[in-house]
């Protein structure tokens, strides 16, 4: 039984897990003359199938392990599909075909379909699942339809050269290269040490501006806006990039990481990136899927200058690509990291630059141009796609391209202003590589003019106060109104305040004042509100412990704030270290509740009070790119923000 290549086994693993689906369809759209020979391009098509045997395989399990089954051609059930639809129904046809859920275990992945919309109006539509084919293999497909084509108008068969080797060859070659994992010597072992050492500590998951949550599970759904950069700042970069002694890809990394970067991804940016994965020229003619992945670093700490940046770069990028024959799949099965079926392992952003000539299938098709395939689907958070292109004289002409981004995660605004925040940013560094990447402006003056007068917000008469200041009037105004209702019991402002003021006391007995900061640690319900205002009352300033948090991050976030006091609960103390070096309160302890009970429940008094500037409360970051980081918010802005809520403007 033949194996699977170690990228076709991922592909396969995820058709098996999430069911058939569209995601990893490589679909090829090309425009016909009218009267194009229905029975010479199925001809044609059948005679291609039959020159490359991974389009005539199917994938099929053995004790458990799956394998590639190679069917004859006589053995195949396969035909070109031939519709007719009315032009108005032409896109929605195309959108729907290549929109094609392949079955891996029982059908070839390859379909196709010729749509008639009139007399001058003929779609080829081709989908190939990525199993059995990549970017490249569009060439020699596209190369071999139209050799086996204008053979078939000539009522013969074509002619061509045989192929070296079949993909079912390399996958056999692939394993015997990389040798056995468990032999120090092999090719595996050595290029999987390099791989250890350069993402030790990455970034789970990059902390990126997303305008909405991450789901439980990846729609694939996409949205995409061209990124168009002009000639002369393409010519910059490539001078750049000649000075330098780096690829155009390497100035687009960098880029891209300092827009990430600025952007709140923190300073360590890993980036995917697809290598052809064909090291042998045997394969350059062949369909398959050859492409590997690699995952590139950028270290953007301490604030270097872009020419600083590119340097980093060239070392990481010709350190990885000095060890792409480790696949991917067999990178995450080593690293292991947290797998989610709402993002990409190890990276989330991929960056793809062309700079090849692109295949033209002009024997085919008297016009090439490719029609919109349907809905974008995209695999990663974000993904950049950019061509090089060239004047008749080899000069840069420009750099063009697709930005996507996952629905799941992104308004397509959004995609519009990392679009545009891309261009500004290679034209920035373009003009002036020596800056340092802090001073990069990432907004025009447009959209800072537009920013600011949205941060202004409409005027308020509203005079300087705290939060406590601001409840005090609450309660003065309507005491017997209800204030809170948690787990079916009512509690009135009247009644909230005499249980913060008794909690304040006592937290003022321990020493709580005006900058003091004071953890809490409980379980959701009426008891955390009376522990957040009473800790105002009493002039500090609260720290949010959330008990469902992993302990390492409770104990990184109590390290960072040293709150003095620290509110739990008997149910709540186990998430807290057994060291803590704070003064612990649990306030369902029995002598805690009668030590409250005897204390007065009007407001107390302060030698001190709260200004306006002091601290409210303490909130930390997800730490997705590394520590969290604590983040005061002060009285003025805590009531900037309920004077927003309240007028509607959130």
């Amino acid at each position: 039984m033949i194996p699977l290549s170690f990228a076709q086994r991922r592909l396969w693993f995820i058709n098996r897990l999430e069911g058939p689906s569209p995601v990893y369809n490589v679909p090829l759209i090309v425009r016909l003359p009218g009267d194009a020979d229905a029975m010479a391009l199925d001809a044609a098509l059948r005679d291609v199938i039959g020159r490359h045997e991974v389009l005539r395989t199917v994938f099929e399990v053995a004790d458990g392990k799956p394998y590639q089954r190679i069917l004859k051609l006589d053995e195949l059930e396969w035909a070109l599909t031939d519709v007719q639809v009315p032009p108005e129904g032409l896109d929605g046809a195309v959108a729907q075909v290549t929109a094609y859920a392949f079955d891996l275990g029982i059908e070839i992945p390859i379909r196709a379909w010729l749509f008639s919309a009139g007399p001058e109006e003929r779609i080829l539509v081709v989908v190939l699942h990525h199993i059995a084919g990549d970017g490249w293999s569009t060439g020699p497909l596209a190369r071999d339809v139209t050799t086996a084509y204008e053979a078939r108008l000539g009522g013969r068969a074509p002619e061509w050269a045989p192929l070296p080797v079949q993909y079912a060859d390399y996958a056999l070659w692939q394993r015997e290269l990389l040798g056995d994992e468990n032999d120090p010597d092999s090719l595996t072992s050595r290029q999987m040490a390099y791989w250890r050492g350069a993402l030790a500590g990455l970034p789970e998951e990059l902390e990126l501006p997303f305008d909405r949550p991450r789901p439980v599970r990846s729609s694939y759904r996409g949205h995409g806006v061209q990124l168009a950069v002009p000639a002369d700042v393409h010519a910059r970069l490539a001078e750049l990039a000649r000075a330098e002694g780096v690829t155009m890809f390497m100035v687009l990394q960098a880029a891209l990481a300092v827009l990430l970067s600025r952007l709140g991804a923190g300073d360590d940016i890993p980036v995917g990136t697809a290598v052809a994965g064909r090291t042998d020229e045997a394969l350059d003619d062949l369909v398959g899927f050859f492409v590997n992945t690699l995952v590139l670093r950028t270290d953007l700490s301490g604030d270097p200058t872009f020419r600083e940046v590119l340097g980093r770069v060239r070392r990481n990028s010709l350190a990885a690509f000095s060890h792409q024959e480790v696949p991917f799949e067999k990178l995450v099965e080593e690293l292991a990291p947290v797998r989610s079926l709402s993002r990409h392992p190890l990276f989330q952003v991929m960056l793809t630059v062309q700079n090849n000539r692109r295949t033209v299938v002009d024997a085919v098709s008297e016009d090439a141009a490719g029609l919109p395939a349907g809905e974008r689907t995209v695999k990663f958070d974000l993904d950049v796609n950019v061509t090089e292109l060239f004047d008749p004289t080899g000069a840069p002409a420009g750099l063009r391209g697709t930005l996507s981004v996952a629905i799941d995660l992104f308004e397509p605004r959004t995609a519009e202003q990392l679009t545009g925040r891309l261009s500004r940013v290679l034209a920035a560094l373009a003009a002036d590589a020596q800056v340092p990447i802090s001073s990069v402006a990432l907004v025009d003056e447009a959209e800072l003019h537009r920013v600011r007068l949205q941060g202004q917000g409409p005027e308020r008469d509203a005079a300087a106060a705290t939060l406590p200041e601001l409840f005090a009037g609450q309660v003065a105004r309507t005491p017997e109104a209800i204030a809170l209702v948690a787990d079916g019991v009512e509690v009135s402002y009247a009644e909230l305040d005499a249980r913060a003021n008794r909690l304040a006391r006592l937290l003022m007995s321990r020493g709580v004042g005006p900058e003091s900061l004071v953890g809490v640690c409980l379980e959701r319900g009426a008891d955390l509100i009376v522990a957040l205002l009473a800790v105002l009352k009493a002039g500090g300033a609260y720290v949010p412990l959330d008990p469902e948090y992993p302990a390492g991050r409770l104990g990184l976030m109590i390290e960072d704030a040293a709150p003095a006091v620290v509110l739990a609960s008997r149910g709540t103390m186990g998430s807290l270290a057994p060291d803590l070096a704070a003064s612990v309160v649990t306030l369902d302890e029995p002598a805690t509740a009668s030590m409250l009970s005897l204390l007065p429940a009007h407001p107390p008094a302060r030698d001190a009070m709260p200004q306006p500037e002091h601290a409210a409360y303490v909130i930390f970051t997800s730490g997705s790119t590394g520590r969290p980081k604590g983040v005061v918010v002060s009285h003025r802005g805590a009531v900037n923000l309920c004077e927003e809520h309240r007028g509607g403007l959130l």
